[in-house]
């Protein structure tokens, strides 16, 4: 069993600038190790490379040492291509800058991040070569930049920059998001509703179900897991009453029709859309439902990629359930991993999974760029609860719905 901290809930840096920048020699000076290729040949970083480090006291990091954005070529510009999507989900970034100092290249990567609503410091690289630092760090200081001048290979700045990353950490790796404690007392018993399907792992649960489970635990709660067609003996021989019932949006209508109005209900995809993105969005979203037309599109988005199955949730049932509800001939286009369409205007909703393998930066960047360009956007225990008439059901506990 991997002991690693899942993508998803590590804090995501990413090094950016142009080739032989130093980009590869500063990660190695902020981890305290040889962990990327160096060399003096500009463009030995290629493809983006994840680096895995413990940034005390955050917790668990992982550095993007990126191809230049100045690369040449066709295979140049997708190496760039792939180096902004790497970007798209960094919830911290490093412009640096090199012997040339900031010149309009750089000026142009930092508009980019700002764009993106990234924050980001610039680290003014080999201190050592360069005698006009200062001219650098004057105008940083105009444009309201942190920035710091560092020499990778010397090793002078890079405690200081690693005290501003940390610094500039999102609230969210300081601290812990909500998930499910505080909807539960120490004490209280959960049911936690677990379908085992041709989609579900083999040999374990997915991931929202294991996080879910441990924020119980650290609740001091009690929780107890079945499947949908254990859940109404398992009920009724319960000494009390649950304080709560979270099911997989698969069976979100079997287990309605087994779970007494009184007891509180939601799913696992609810709770991941408030933990990783906005649930009010979200929640919205899912009125488009209601309003679309013959020949709209549907983007189905999945942060991870997988292999199909036959009643694979994204590319079957949803589309399925959909078709049902809305009587409607719609399309459905599939983007997978990283992968986020750039033309989200050809959309009239957009549907993305639970986001468990993308940090919460990432997943929110998604909805607010959706909302930037005027498209609806929800997730998929949201749209399954909406189609099945359970929605105001679902979201009751978090004090929603009517």
């Amino acid at each position: 069993m991997s002991v690693k901290a899942p993508k998803g809930v590590r804090l995501v840096i990413t090094l950016t600038g142009r080739r032989n920048a130093g980009k590869s020699s500063l990660i190695n000076a902020i981890c305290g190790e040889e962990i990327a290729i160096v060399s003096e040949i500009p463009g030995t970083t290629t493809d983006p490379v994840a680096r895995h480090h413990e940034l005390l006291p955050l917790g668990p990091a992982t550095f993007y040492d990126t191809a230049g954005l100045d690369d040449e070529g066709p295979l140049g510009e997708l190496r760039i291509q792939a180096a902004r999507k790497v970007l798209f989900r960094t919830d911290v970034a490093v412009v640096v800058a090199g012997e040339e100092g900031i010149t309009a290249y750089e000026k142009e990567i930092i508009e980019e991040l700002r764009r993106l609503d990234i924050s980001f410091l610039v680290a003014l690289n080999k201190k050592d070569l360069r005698k006009d630092v200062e001219a650098d760090l004057y105008w940083c200081n105009d444009q309201g930049i942190q920035a710091l001048s560092v020499s990778a290979q010397g090793g002078d700045g890079v405690r200081e920059l690693k005290e501003a990353l940390i610094a500039m950490a999102p609230e969210e790796f300081r601290q812990e998001p909500l998930l499910v404690r505080d909807l539960v007392n120490e004490g209280d018993w959960v049911v936690c509703v677990v379908p085992i399907d041709l989609a579900a792992p083999k040999g374990r649960l997915i991931l929202p179900q294991v996080m879910v489970l441990r924020d119980i635990l650290d609740a001091d709660a009690v929780g107890l897991v079945v499947k949908e067609r254990e859940l109404e003996a398992t009920l009724a021989n319960m000494g009390k009453k649950p304080a709560l019932v979270i099911t997989d949006s698969q069976a979100v209508l079997e287990v309605a029709a087994d779970v007494p109005d009184e007891i509180p209900m939601t799913t696992f995809s609810t709770l991941m859309a408030r933990y990783k993105g906005d649930l009010k969005i979200l929640v919205d979203g899912a009125d488009m439902l209601d309003n679309l037309k013959d020949g709209d599109t549907i983007l189905m988005g999945e942060a991870c990629s997988h292999h199909q199955v036959d009643d694979d949730i994204g590319r079957v049932k949803i589309p399925h359930w959909i078709t049902q509800y809305t009587g409607l001939n719609v399309n459905f286009e599939f983007y997978a991993g990283h992968d986020f369409p750039e033309n989200l205007e050809k959309y009239a909703l957009a549907i993305h999974c639970g986001g468990c393998m993308l940090n919460r930066t990432a997943m929110l960047r998604r909805i607010r760029e959706c909302q930037r360009r005027g498209v609806p956007i929800t997730n998929y225990g949201v749209a399954i609860s909406k189609v099945q008439g359970l929605l105001n059901r679902v979201i009751k506990p978090f004090g929603m719905g009517t």
